[in-house]
């Protein structure tokens, strides 16, 4: 039986082995954090591509963890991949003031000096949106 079928998995090995694993998906999300906390790395790698079904159904639930994600995303935002930077800032650091404010420095980083990858995708401006949301909230 694919593991994608077997609604035995437990969230110590129900992360998503492939882009339509909706059922470890959702194993994951129903598991609730902190659980899955072992499991994050592997979690924020589906939002490399927002199209994924299973990215679709992590994002909100990652984004809702708030700041204890907070060290995996500053290593995601330190990389040289600038769409999964884009997609976890519009997905997850966008949806979550508390992480939002814990990467801070990062985004200060990212909104004034991007590179040139990270201002082709737009990073730069969606790092400068967070910014001002959050000063707006203080």
């Amino acid at each position: 039986m694919p593991a994608a079928a077997d609604s035995s998995r437990n969230p110590a090995n129900a992360v998503p082995t492939d882009k339509h694993d909706l059922l470890g998906a959702e194993i994951i999300v129903a598991s609730g954090y902190p659980a899955v906390h072992a499991q994050l790395p592997a979690l924020l790698v589906w939002m490399q591509d927002i199209n994924w079904p299973v990215a679709r159904v992590l994002a909100p639930f990652l984004a809702g963890i708030g700041a204890p994600l907070a060290d995996h995303v500053r290593t995601i935002l330190a990389s040289d991949d600038p769409i999964w930077t884009y997609n976890v800032l519009a997905y997850l650091v966008s949806a979550s003031a508390p992480l939002a404010m814990a990467v801070e420095p990062q985004l200060t980083r990212l909104a004034a000096q991007p590179s040139q990858a990270e201002r082709d995708e737009g990073v730069d401006e969606l790092a400068r949106q967070i910014l001002a949301t959050l000063s707006a909230h203080r």
